[in-house]
């Protein structure tokens, strides 16, 4: 046992000693009332403006979109579509389901869905998603009351995929105010249509939604059993483990290994863990947009720290858990993951040998942009030294690192991936887009090839395109893959939690025992 297990389970002795048996947490079940413990707190609800895991948890329960990522098969299927047939390869009709309210009680027709993607389309919205549906989605039109038609850009094999990710309906004219107010919508109201509605926002401290009785009987995602849930900002994990401890909390989310193990042999909790699309990699400059000719932009210094970078002794000593060493730049549970490519074995003779091969015997400084995981930052940039590459953090606010990164002033930074939940390379597709920043190659060919896998319905195709651009990715060394995530979960003894099988929770599953 290391010292940090010893520790963690002498913390959670001492507060299991103050706060005494977790049957406190029995209150909350008898108020029906299901506390959440976030790291960071919510402070907008509308799920159009971020991409951030814990608004995806949110907009779960309070948004519905056409489609719905079914959590036994990850396959798209209705949710407020009643139906929808292909007309041709990039005509689709879908018809809404009946009946359906928003929490303000007015009925769902196809004005509000009309009305919602071409406000996700309108480059003037500003939305998160509207640059990515805009590659494909061309429009949509009325076809009646309650049937609605899409007209795609080019054959899109993952066009219900995606419309079942990604874009919550809005009622008509829900942005209006804004936009003749000259501002971007700032999400502290809520109108959804999803099984759990808007109670109270209290920005960045706590987030209360409570049962929808009037959401639609056959919904796919059925009747949640739990009356209300309160989500609550609670950065520091000693906080969160004594609040589950003494009832306070009942449900933990992305918890530390080590912290998930001790509460779970304590007895005191129970861990669960499960599978994330999620994925950690550093991004290289290879384009040279901050130093042209820069060291990034050559093939040997962007394979030296490859090989410098000791992933399996990070993935074993720092991430833990059911963590896995990656090689490419998507997941492998994604379809067009192949793994056939050019791997990078850690060996730092190599990699000081490549440096010196590339005019760099006695290295390069260089600035690694972080904004989370901070201890297996730490570990890569003491790799990078070791190999005689004067490695540096610069830890930022993830807003901030955007900033920079949209104005080119980073060089390499430390990001992760969740893909949406989405298996498929698609879901990694706004990293290599040919206008986003994320894409630093330079390489027109990496946008050819993996955005080109999802231009043609034939499988065999899609896969031949992303192999090429997985391959191309790993043979030029534009990132540096490092492991795949697993989530762990604590939970009170006395909830029933279904874990999900890719990393995004479904709270309106949850159920008292």
């Amino acid at each position: 046992m290391n010292w940090t297990s010893m520790i963690l389970k002498g913390i959670v002795a001492a507060l299991f000693a103050i706060l005494g048996p977790i049957g406190a947490a029995h209150a909350n079940k008898a108020d029906d009332t299901l506390v959440v413990a976030l790291q960071r707190g919510i402070l907008s609800v509308d799920y159009h403006y971020t991409t951030k895991r814990e608004y995806i948890i949110l907009s779960e329960l309070t948004d519905d979109g056409l489609f719905y990522i079914h959590p036994d098969t990850l396959k798209p299927v209705p949710l407020a579509a009643k139906s929808f047939n292909w007309v041709d390869d990039v005509t689709l009709d879908v018809d809404i389901r009946p009946g359906i309210k928003f929490h303000d009680g007015s009925a769902l027709t196809a004005d509000d869905v009309v009305y919602t993607y071409k406000w996700t389309l309108n480059p003037k919205s500003q939305t998160n998603r509207g640059k990515q549906y805009a590659e494909w989605l061309q429009g949509i039109e009325k076809k009646g009351p309650m049937s609605v038609r899409f007209k795609l850009k080019y054959t899109y094999p993952l066009a219900l995929t995606t419309l079942g990710r990604g874009i919550p309906l809005r009622k008509k004219g829900a942005f209006d105010a804004d936009v003749a107010a000259g501002r971007i919508p700032n999400g502290q109201t809520l109108n959804g249509i999803g099984p759990y509605r808007l109670v109270k926002l209290d920005p960045g401290k706590s987030t209360i939604v409570e049962r929808f009785e009037g959401y639609y009987k056959d919904s796919p995602k059925g009747r949640p059993a739990i009356k209300r849930i309160e989500m609550r900002e609670i950065p520091d994990w000693g906080t969160q483990q004594a609040e589950l401890i003494s009832g306070g909390v009942q449900w933990m989310y992305d918890v530390p290994t080590d912290v998930a193990t001790n509460m779970g042999e304590s007895g005191q909790a129970t861990y669960l863990n499960g599978p994330d699309m999620r994925i950690g990699f550093l991004i290289l400059d290879a384009a040279g947009y901050t130093e042209k000719g820069g060291p990034l932009t050559k093939l040997q210094v962007r394979r030296a720290i490859n090989h410098a970078i000791n992933r399996e002794s990070i993935v074993k000593n720092i991430v833990k858990g059911g963590a896995q060493v990656v090689h490419t730049a998507c997941h492998p549970n994604q379809f067009g993951c192949v793994q056939n490519v050019m791997k990078y074995p850690y060996d730092p003779a190599k990699a000081k040998a490549l440096l010196a091969e590339a005019g760099y015997p006695d290295g390069f400084p260089l600035e690694i942009w972080v904004y989370r995981e901070k201890e297996a930052a730490e570990a890569i940039l003491a790799d990078l030294n070791k190999a005689g590459i004067k490695a540096k953090m610069r830890f930022v606010q993830l807003t901030s690192l955007d900033k920079a990164r949209k104005e080119h002033q980073i060089a390499a930074y430390f990001g992760t991936w969740g893909s949406g939940g989405l298996a498929d390379v698609e879901g990694m597709s706004n990293h290599f887009l040919p206008t986003t920043d994320r894409n630093m190659s330079g390489d027109t060919r990496v946008a050819e090839y993996m955005i080109g896998g999802q231009k043609f319905r034939d499988e065999a195709k899609r896969l031949e395109l992303y192999t090429k651009g997985v391959q191309l990715i790993a043979e030029q060394a534009y990132w540096v893959p490092l492991y795949a995530f697993t989530v762990n979960y604590l939970t009170s003894k006395d909830l029933d939690f279904p874990v999900p099988k890719d990393g995004l929770p479904l709270l309106f599953q949850a159920k008292w025992k």
